[in-house]
C-alpha cells in the first residue's frame, strides 16, 4: 500500500529541515560537492586535499605538509558547523601511495594526540596530480 502524499512530503520537509549544507571561504570548495553537511547532531565533511585556499596550490610536495593543511582545512569545515576536532568520530584517509602511511600517521598524531577517532586509510582511487593524501571526517555534537 502506497502511504499518503503528505506523509512523504512532511518526511521529506523534516529531512529537508535537519539538513544544513556548510560553506566556509577558509577551505577548498567546488560546485561538484558541498564541503560539508550538518544532518541533525552529525556532521560530515567531504574528503579533503592539503590545498592551501590561500594560493590555490598544493600545501607542498610532501606527506606531513599536505596532511597538516588537509586537517585544516577540515577544521575549518568543522568550525562552520561549530564543531571542534574534539567532537571528530570518525577519520578517512586515502592515500595516493600506501607508503606515505607512516609520514601521514606522524602528522596525525599531533593533532589526535589523545583518545583519537576512528579511522580508516585506504588507496586513493583517483590519480591527481600532486594530491597525496585527501581526508574527510564525521563528526557528533550532540
Amino acid at each position: 500500500m502506497k502511504r499518503p502524499l503528505w506523509t512523504r512530503r512532511s518526511k521529506r520537509a523534516i529531512l529537508v529541515a535537519m539538513r544544513q549544507v556548510l560553506a566556509t571561504t577558509q577551505a577548498p570548495s567546488s560546485p561538484m560537492f558541498s564541503q560539508g553537511v550538518k544532518a541533525g547532531p552529525f556532521v560530515y565533511v567531504s574528503g579533503t586535499a592539503g590545498i592551501d585556499v590561500a594560493t590555490g596550490k598544493l600545501a607542498g610536495p610532501t606527506i606531513g605538509e599536505q596532511v597538516r593543511q588537509a586537517l585544516t582545512n577540515c577544521e575549518e569545515v568543522l568550525k562552520a558547523a561549530n564543531a571542534t576536532l574534539d567532537d571528530v568520530v570518525e577519520v578517512g584517509v586515502l592515500l595516493a601511495d600506501p607508503d606515505d602511511f607512516a609520514g601521514m600517521n606522524e602528522e596525525y598524531a599531533r593533532w589526535f594526540p589523545i583518545e583519537p577517532p576512528t579511522r580508516y586509510a585506504a588507496k586513493l582511487g583517483a590519480v591527481i596530480p600532486g594530491v597525496l593524501v585527501s581526508i574527510r571526517m564525521t563528526a557528533y555534537v550532540g
